[in-house]
């Protein structure tokens, strides 16, 4: 080879480096054996450039400290560069360390949360503030991420704030804390964080204020006892003005508020008649099962000493995801529910609506319809109806259509109150019976899925579909008691100790003899 050939060779292998460094930020290519491709940029995500008529900026605040110590961060810049990639020029990234770049000041007041870490260097410990957050600006609006530390919820986050700032749209959802004993911002605390982490903006409705007919979604949230005729009114209106509801309610009362968990029938003000026309029926009765949460409480000993105690309550009922409805956007693939104390729901849906279940309980679950013995402290008690109402009971259901007015034939409460509309829209519900699963309570079982499917009902109600997917898509963290079915765990755990115990163990014997027997056979070859 001659020098001028050598030379030839070197500057063409240069400028092919060069144009596989510019086209290395375009075209990507990532094995994902994920069941639901949770590490795939979705097919949304990636024509979501035809939606964008003018550049997007997502700038990326994250410090090169916290870079070095966390690798899961690196993952994230690379989900954005990618997420970038397929913008096909609509969407720019920047990615800028805030304390270098001296720009501290200007990301805290964006909303960027700054925090401290602790890092070990030759023996000495540092305390650093650090950065990981995310600011997307569009024309003149402005949306922010104040922390991101997982790739688990960022492109649900990116795309479902980067549409509504193109829409021109806000993500709302309103909020009626019906029963009088709660309020909003201290017993909902986690899921009013939650939904406003998700990118949407809480509206506090209070009972009987009127319901505005832009509001997207509304959550009903109780008030058997307590929602009286004019809010009840405003709810069925805004339904057949086309608004979506979620209804989180009981047929029984349980007394949470003084910690006696003592359970009455309530006196419905009209909200279960209301329901059941759009086609719900919640039960006055209370829903047991075998797949049931642990309760720590406290009781007195025969000497008087106070002692903690663990159960499993019955009465606390643990959802698996294989008892969810995998056709539905809102169950599907979602990672179970903690509900407490909850009715059991049927289904009557009136013409022109279509009901689908979201989930049940297990086939070995049963029913407290007269006698609700709720009492940790006597639980052969909680069983005097299992055998005659034993199996699977309904606890969620999603209905669609034009739902007919509850108030079509009656008067109204006020005279001034706006009508009823003549032809009613299509619109959404579900119905979950219970109401406690939303509140603060979750925190005593850890259940983070209650927030994730709450956040999915939202989705679904404002007719996010493809938003949906996006999340279904996502990794679920699996309960350790999957198998509910007490057949199936026994047949199961018996493969695993025939597995472990004979098969695997005969497996290696086996192999070991046969082994030994080879090495013998081939040393006779020398043997003269």
């Amino acid at each position: 080879m001659t020098k001028k050939q050598t030379k030839i060779i070197t500057a063409l292998s240069i400028i092919a480096f060069i144009l596989a460094l510019l086209v290395s930020g375009r075209y990507w290519l990532r094995l994902d054996l994920t069941k639901n491709k949770a590490y795939t940029i979705s097919k949304v995500s990636r024509n979501l450039y035809k939606e964008i008529p003018d550049p997007v900026t997502i700038t990326y605040y994250l410090s090169d400290r916290l870079r070095t110590i966390h690798p899961v961060l690196g993952e994230i810049e690379d989900t954005l560069r990618e997420y970038a990639a397929y913008s096909r020029g609509k969407i720019r990234l920047v990615v800028r360390d805030p304390v270098k770049a001296g720009l501290t000041s200007i990301a805290e007041e964006l909303g960027i949360h700054p925090f401290q870490i602790d890092s070990v260097e030759q023996d000495q410990v540092s305390r650093s503030v650090v950065y990981s957050g995310i600011v997307i600006e569009y024309v003149d609006k402005l949306d922010v991420l104040p922390f991101v530390g997982s790739t688990n919820t960022l492109e649900y986050d990116l795309t479902s704030r980067i549409r509504a700032m193109v829409s021109n749209t806000e993500r709302q959802i309103g909020i009626i804390a019906g029963d009088s004993f709660r309020n909003w911002e201290e017993d909902y605390r986690y899921l009013n964080m939650t939904l406003s982490g998700a990118g949407y903006r809480v509206r506090q409705v209070s009972p009987g204020q009127e319901i505005p007919d832009n509001l997207p979604g509304l959550f009903v949230l109780g008030g058997v006892e307590d929602l009286d005729e004019m809010t009840l009114y405003r709810i069925d209106r805004f339904i057949q003005m086309g608004g979506k509801v979620f209804f989180a309610v009981k047929g029984i009362y349980i007394d949470t508020v003084y910690g006696s968990a003592e359970a009455r029938y309530q006196q419905s003000l009209g909200l279960l008649e209301m329901i059941a026309s759009y086609g719900v029926i919640i039960k006055p009765e209370l829903v047991l099962d075998r797949n049931a949460l642990f309760l720590q409480y406290q009781t007195r000993t025969q000497q008087g000493m106070m002692q903690r105690r663990i159960m499993r309550y019955p009465l606390w009922i643990s959802v698996s995801r294989e008892n969810g409805n995998p056709l539905h956007p809102v169950s599907s693939n979602f990672g179970g529910l903690d509900l407490y104390w909850a009715s059991p729901l049927e289904l009557m849906p009136p013409y022109n609506v279509d009901a689908q279940t979201l989930f049940t309980s297990t086939k070995e679950a049963w029913l407290q319809r007269e006698n609700f013995y709720t009492s940790p402290e006597i639980p052969y008690m909680m069983e005097l109806e299992a055998s005659d109402t034993r199996g699977t009971k309904i606890l969620g259901a999603a209905l669609s259509g034009t739902f007919p007015s509850f108030f079509r034939d009656l008067e109204k409460p006020l005279a001034d109150l706006p009508d009823i509309p003549q032809n009613a829209r299509p619109s959404r519900i579900i119905v979950v019976g219970d109401v406690d699963f939303t509140s603060n309570l979750l925190s005593e079982t850890e259940a983070v899925h209650n927030l994730d499917f709450l956040t999915r009902a939202a989705d679904w109600l404002v007719n996010d579909d493809d938003i949906i997917n996006i999340r279904n898509r996502q990794p679920q963290t699996g309960r350790l008691d999957k198998i509910t079915d007490a057949s199936a765990k026994i047949a199961a755990m018996r493969f695993s100790q025939i597995l472990n115990i004979i098969i695997i163990p005969a497996f290696v014997i086996a192999a070991g003899l046969f082994l030994t027997s080879k090495r013998r056979r081939e040393g006779l070859k020398y043997v003269v």
